[in-house]
């Protein structure tokens, strides 16, 4: 059985305008600076409690404050803003529905925590369109752990031989390189800050139109 696995940010969806709002709402209510919508940028891929960590040490740091207390004040906010400006990347919701229509099981596969998943997922219309979510908190490990991966395609039944990853940054890169499974990535993602060439994909595409396309060599 044919899958394609998907990370979220920064591949389906740009979802830095509104975590980076909750971030700054959190912050401002501890007294902190703002931080800017590309620093989120650089930061997104780990999860949100290591994202929430990168702002605090770049704007407050103030170690005295609960930790416990600034994120239950972030998932508050996130909660709230998760969907509202967040918007899918080109040929996104189209290349979805021709995959489903080629018979490829769809998946994705994120570090974000499921309460946002599924609320960004079913603000822009597109729980239908995954076989399965796998989310930062769904399994005992998260990505870069190749486990996910396995996890996946053995609850799709597909073996790696039938099976493409497709995300923007190292972390997808070395996820589906230590899973053995091709991997792909789109350019115009969040990496880290970094160019996604310096992660060394089996192919760069420019968007996702691409997928269908890899299924047809099978």
């Amino acid at each position: 059985m044919a899958v394609v696995m998907y990370d979220l940010d920064g591949t389906l969806l740009d979802t830095a305008s509104e975590i980076a709002q909750a971030v700054n709402l959190t912050l401002a209510e501890f007294g902190c600076d703002p931080v800017t919508e590309d620093d989120v940028r650089s930061w997104i891929g780990h999860g949100t409690g290591w994202l929430m960590k990168r702002a605090w040490e770049a704007s407050c740091g103030d170690a005295s404050v609960s930790w416990e207390n600034v994120m239950e004040r972030f998932i508050h906010h996130y909660e709230a803003t998760a969907g509202t400006t967040s918007t899918p990347f080109p040929h996104v919701l189209d290349t979805l529905k021709k995959a489903r229509d080629y018979g490829v099981k769809q998946a994705v596969v994120t570090n974000k925590e499921t309460r946002f998943t599924e609320r960004v997922l079913e603000k822009h219309g597109l729980k239908d369109q995954f076989d399965l979510v796998i989310c930062g908190d769904s399994l005992s490990v998260k990505k870069p752990d190749p486990a996910v991966i396995d996890h996946c395609l053995h609850e799709l039944g597909a073996t790696r031989g039938e099976a493409l990853f497709i995300g923007d940054s190292e972390i997808d890169v070395s996820t589906a390189r230590a899973a053995g499974v091709i991997c792909w990535a789109v350019p115009y993602g969040y990496n880290l800050g970094r160019p996604i060439e310096d992660a060394m994909p089996d192919r760069i595409v420019p968007d996702i139109r691409e997928v269908p396309n890899f299924f047809r060599h099978l």
